[in-house]
């Protein structure tokens, strides 16, 4: 037990990190086992150890961040890993008949955890917090930036894919008189978004994107296609090449990697985001190519390192009012699940973009 401690030490001490130290960043070990379990399982023993109780961290955030600053994912190495690549190369994991899985797993499981961590406007992507003081401003600027960016004005009809609780769809009729279709795998987001645009131009629908067609003005899909799989980036610029109106605007907000991948980060696979994989430039640029112009492309990375924090306060805060419905392993992974991405956001491992596509390039180029 003893030699894998002193891995574990030295790997760690590469990170500025300390077993038992007493900065926000160092880590309290619970139980030994720990350091045979992570060296042997890499993330997937160092997320399931962490929700098993064998360890703490005054700021998860902070260890993450420098963790990942010193690369020491790529130093513990899991079979599971190889495993999922063999299995991401062979089998496509995110095909039509697997699109609602993500829906059930994560999305629909309940809205009041969801009302407890975000906005006013149920707006579950990164914020855009220049100018901001509070989350609510931070995402109402975000939806505004995104209408600016595909040109909103009244009487459009937009396509929102992956429209989530229908933070946008809500926006865009409200502010600035547009027609909107959004859809989502999720159906506690279809009873949510039903009853919140109610009385709105808005047709929520509970449906996948291969089954999209109809004529838009504008389309937007927000933080969704981190579920759609490399194999299938390009039936999806298709499906909205197809219906994008010729001269109409098409942003694209996802959270992107810097090296391609064939599979998910393990723990987060499992606990989180069923069959997720977030797309990098090159596997975007293969997918527009031939079909769309990219008229602008902005990183907003950092700001979802903040959002992230916003959402844990909010979700910690209100946490009494409905661990009722959950148990304190769940509190963990969540804790987990949250402050781990702030960290790889604030070490810049994950990127965060809004993109602008058009068929043929805005003529006089393109302005928000």
């Amino acid at each position: 037990m003893e030699r894998f401690r002193q891995q574990v030490e030295t790997l760690l001490a590469g990170a500025d990190v300390r077993i038992d130290g007493s900065r926000p960043w160092d880590i309290v070990v619970h139980n030994e086992r720990l350091y045979q379990r992570v060296l042997s399982q890499g993330s997937m023993g160092l997320g399931e150890s962490y929700m098993d109780g064998w360890w703490d961290c005054p700021a998860l955030d902070q260890f993450f961040d420098k963790v990942l600053s010193a690369d020491l994912d790529e130093k513990i190495r899991d079979w599971r890993v190889v495993i999922q690549s063999l299995r991401a190369s062979l089998f496509n994991l995110q095909k039509k008949s697997r699109a609602f899985q993500v829906g059930r797993h994560h999305y629909d499981m309940g809205n009041e955890l969801y009302r407890s961590m975000l906005d006013e406007s149920m707006t579950y992507s990164c914020a855009y917090w220049k100018g901001a003081k509070t989350l609510d401003q931070a995402q109402e600027a975000k939806l505004d930036l995104i209408a600016r960016k595909v040109h909103l004005k009244k009487g459009m009809r937009v396509l929102d894919i992956g429209c989530g609780w229908c933070g946008f769809a809500r926006y865009a009729a409200e502010k600035y008189g547009a027609e909107v279709v959004g859809t989502t795998v999720s159906a506690e987001q279809v009873k949510w978004g039903k009853e919140w645009c109610k009385g709105l131009p808005v047709e929520v629908r509970l449906q996948d994107y291969h089954d999209l067609d109809g004529q838009f003005d504008s389309v937007v899909s927000i933080g969704m296609i981190e579920h759609v799989g490399r194999k299938n980036y390009r039936t999806f610029m298709k499906m909205v090449h197809r219906c994008l109106k010729d001269g109409g605007l098409f942003l694209l907000q996802t959270i992107g990697g810097n090296r391609s991948v064939r599979k998910c980060e393990p723990w987060t696979e499992k606990y989180i985001f069923p069959n997720g994989m977030l797309p990098t430039i090159k596997q975007l640029a293969e997918a527009f190519e031939g079909l769309f112009v990219v008229d602008n492309w902005q990183n907003l990375g950092a700001d979802y390192d903040r959002t992230l924090m916003a959402w844990f306060a909010n979700f910690d805060k209100n946490w009494n009012k409905i661990k009722h419905l959950y148990d304190e392993r769940f509190y963990r992974m969540w804790k987990y699940y949250l402050l781990s991405c702030a960290g790889a956001f604030r070490a810049r491992k994950n990127q965060l973009w809004q993109i602008v596509l058009s068929k043929e390039g805005v003529k006089d180029g393109w302005r928000k």
